[in-house]
């Protein structure tokens, strides 16, 4: 099990690139996150496996085709959801069992606890697999080592041995003991009276004695025993006591004849351990939290597909019916809302795009759904889209506004800089580079000289790139951008305008011609005919008091 994974082939090894939290965050991929797993722990896992950029088509597809299997085949993927809480269980148990601090006899009984949860985990995994028909290289891989275990390690003996110890060690739910005291009625000695197959309580025997003593001896005095004492109170654990350590391990002790009988049974087993498959607790996790957010979207009408990967060199992406997955967290969240999708592609002669259009008509949202593409096709998940190849990127970069405090020290236009600069060293030309709104903050004659700059230098590096802007000259002059040396071509992509009404379809064409500083007014109702609408709204209300 070694080497043994489910997001790697067999030779590969990991060459992820890290993004970085401004990537993260603009993406908005704990969003997604909060809807695909309530456990915090797993969000942190599927977080932490997220933000490793695989880039290697060989690995992806590998990933892809896995994936695919497990959207096909929902039994076997419950079956694997049965065994990933299994093997979380098993976790914990390796934890007491490697605890050098523990009695033997507790030892032994963790590990008659890994072997039977190990027997469950092959019993089941080479059940399920030998029902469905896995393509997936990986899928089949587990295939083979899992029936290679059931069928060629005596794994009928084990299981038929662990199914006898089980039931032996099952049968033993009290040990009832025996306490001397001294003359200051302290405990001197103890001993086990007898082995029961019943929990304790106050009744037979026991019961008799107590009230004998009481009433022909007198010793207790008018007291009554009514229960069992708990070995620690809450806060405290039975470590803490010198008491209840001594006890632990007098029990142990005395059991040791069940301590030599197991012995003896698992020592045949000692070279059996059931914790390489814990290893694959990650992969599980991945694979089974990530379909079944793609089942639920799928559930709702909208297209999910699998990716198809294609050589990194080619810097290509062509997609048909794309959306941003955030969206569709909405419908899922009980939302009536209709999505839009839209036809997009990167090409050598399209792969700079300034992209223009209305205030809320959808830049901001098709940018993040551009980068979520890359980022869910370059893990092996389904897609939102009805079709989507591309050739992988070795890295994802945005520039979207900043929050207000990371401005203080440097100003906005600053602060913008230096991401900008951060951005383009460590950029190659196989990156994707996505822009929101950049340089808005500042003037527009500002924004629009330095926004030139930039446009320049990616046509230069030669990345692929969506730049939003609400600068629409920009977009004017791409006869002189394209006469620079560089092998990607600017173009001009708009969104939102159809008929004069917002459609959110998104197009390559030449922009609109609607300037900046009219946008910007009316994202913050300062237009002419909006400062209009509202004195004559606030006019008629005090005319009608």
């Amino acid at each position: 099990m070694e080497d043994f994974s489910l997001l790697y082939p067999s030779g590969k090894k990991t060459d992820c690139q890290t993004l970085s939290e401004d990537t993260i965050n603009s993406l908005s991929l704990d969003t997604i996150l909060d809807y695909i797993s309530e456990s915090e722990a797993e969000k942190k896992t599927l977080r932490r496996m997220m933000m490793n950029l695989e880039c290697d088509p060989a690995v992806i597809r590998y990933r892809c085709d896995i994936f695919d299997d497990l959207m096909n085949y929902p039994e076997l993927r419950e079956k694997l959801k049965d065994m990933l809480e299994q093997l979380d269980f098993l976790s914990s148990v390796k934890k007491n069992y490697q605890d050098d601090t523990d009695t033997p006899l507790w030892q032994l009984i963790d590990r008659l606890q890994e072997l039977e949860v190990y027997v469950k985990c092959i019993s089941g995994l080479n059940q399920a697999l030998a029902d469905t028909n896995v393509k997936s290289a990986g899928l089949k891989q587990m295939k083979k080592y899992v029936s290679s275990v059931f069928n060629e390690s005596g794994f009928d003996q084990l299981s038929a041995d662990i199914n006898d110890m089980v039931s032996e060690t099952a049968e033993i739910r009290s040990v009832s003991l025996g306490v001397n005291l001294d003359s200051r009625l302290r405990p001197v000695e103890v001993g086990i009276v007898s082995i029961n197959r019943d929990r304790f309580w106050r009744t037979g025997i026991f019961s008799r004695f107590f009230k004998f003593a009481s009433k022909k001896n007198e010793l207790l005095g008018g007291s009554s025993f009514d229960g069992m004492a708990k070995m620690h109170t809450v806060g405290t654990s039975a470590e803490d006591s010198p008491l209840m350590n001594n006890l632990r391990r007098v029990v142990s002790e005395m059991l040791g004849s069940t301590v030599k009988h197991l012995k003896t049974k698992l020592s045949r087993y000692v070279n059996i351990s059931g914790y390489g498959l814990t290893k694959l607790i990650p992969d599980l996790l991945f694979y089974i939290r990530w379909t079944e957010f793609c089942t639920k979207v799928r559930n709702t009408g909208l297209p999910v597909s699998k990716p198809m990967i294609l050589d990194i060199g080619r810097k290509t992406l062509k997609s048909k019916g794309i959306y941003d997955i955030k969206l569709a967290l909405q419908i899922l969240k009980g939302k009536n809302i209709d999505i839009i999708t839209n036809d997009f592609e990167f090409t050598d002669n399209h792969g700079i795009y300034i992209m223009t259009g209305p205030n809320r008509g959808g830049k901001t949202t098709f940018t993040q759904a551009v980068g979520l593409l890359f980022l869910l096709a370059q893990h092996g998940i389904y897609v939102p889209a009805e079709s989507l190849s591309l050739s992988p990127c070795d890295n994802i970069l945005t520039h979207f506004p900043a929050d207000e405090n990371q401005t203080v020290n440097l100003g906005r236009l600053g602060e913008e800089s230096k991401r900008l600069s951060e951005i383009f060293a460590t950029a190659t030309d196989k990156s994707l580079l996505l822009f929101n709104e950049s340089l808005a903050t500042t003037s527009f004659t500002e924004g629009l000289y330095i926004a030139k700059d930039v446009v320049k230098a990616l046509r230069f590096l030669g990345a692929r790139t969506i730049f939003n802007t609400h600068m629409h000259e920009l977009a004017m002059e791409l006869d002189t951008m394209n006469s620079l040396e560089g092998d990607l071509r600017v173009a001009s992509l708009i969104t939102g305008i159809h008929e004069g009404q917002r459609s959110y379809k998104v197009f390559i064409a030449p922009p609109e011609g609607v300037s900046y500083a009219r946008d910007i007014a009316e994202k913050y109702g300062v237009s002419f005919t909006q400062l209009r609408d509202s004195i004559s709204c606030k006019t008629q209300m005090k005319n009608s008091a």
